[in-house]
């Protein structure tokens, strides 16, 4: 069950950071963004001693980590 639960808050996020980012990416590409972004997020905001303790931190970190990720894609894309 909790698998499905990150996959529904990861393509949540995922969403997210596709309107935040203005990307043109595709809805499967923008969930499988928003899962390695909630693993992306939750270590980097636990680098700093924060931790998603709840639905909306979980959803706050995944979104931060997607716009990281989000922003690591175009950067690659670029070169």
């Amino acid at each position: 069950m909790n698998i499905i639960i990150s996959l529904i808050i990861g393509g949540i996020c995922g969403w997210l950071a596709g309107k935040i980012m203005k990307t043109g990416y595709g809805l499967l590409f923008n969930v499988i963004l928003g899962v390695i972004g909630g693993v992306v997020g939750g270590f980097l905001l636990g680098l700093i001693g924060f931790g998603a303790t709840n639905i909306i931190g979980a959803i706050i970190s995944g979104v931060l980590g997607s716009c990281v990720v989000i922003a690591v894609v175009r950067f690659i894309k670029k070169k």
